[in-house]
């Protein structure tokens, strides 16, 4: 599905969630109701600013808009074509979408040449993993996947799961999310 039909999904299914009307979202937002109507059918091309003051008067975030729901692992290789937005300065690709009530820690890891076995996590907890250097294989035990770098990963940490490094330098940068207690 291309990304015009994934906006207008996500916008009408935002919007009728929220109990809004077409008419409703469309003054609040600063667009008209026309064009508004076009993007909910996959038939316009929105701007970044269309797509912030939807997102704004949505109470979602830019990404809600622009992705497809997450599945239980979600592998982004460095040319996969992904969500990407353009504004002035900005180009902005999303890789992962992690919704959280709770704490990220963030990580800086090195990977070496072995394997190391994790024991599952409290339930709810995910992991999402940024390769930025080197060859590894990481995810559930049952179903790890092989990264390049610029690949990333995300994946329920609430399983046993796994890291291996294939290249002498691996390094990645680490995501843990714990939901709240």
């Amino acid at each position: 599905m291309d990304l015009t039909h994934v906006v207008g999904q996500n916008v009408h299914r935002l919007r009728t969630a929220a109990g809004m009307s077409l008419a409703d979202l469309a003054s609040a937002s600063g667009i008209s109701k026309t064009t508004l109507h076009g993007i909910e059918q996959g038939q316009g091309n929105p701007t970044l600013s269309t797509l912030w003051a939807l997102a704004t008067e949505l109470k979602a975030s830019l990404g809600e808009l622009l992705e497809t729901p997450a599945s239980a692992v979600e592998v982004v290789r460095a040319g996969d074509r992904r969500p990407q937005v353009e504004g002035d300065a900005v180009s902005a690709r999303l890789l992962h979408r992690i919704r959280l009530r709770g704490t990220v820690e963030v990580y800086d890891i090195a990977i070496a040449q072995s394997t190391q076995h994790s024991e599952a996590h409290l339930p709810g907890v995910e992991e999402c993993l940024v390769l930025t250097h080197g060859r590894v294989t990481v995810g559930p035990a049952d179903s790890p996947t092989d990264l390049a770098e610029g690949d990333s990963i995300r994946f329920d940490a609430a399983r046993s799961h796994l890291y291996l490094g294939h290249a002498v330098h691996n390094r990645a940068v680490l995501l843990m999310v714990h939901p709240e207690s």
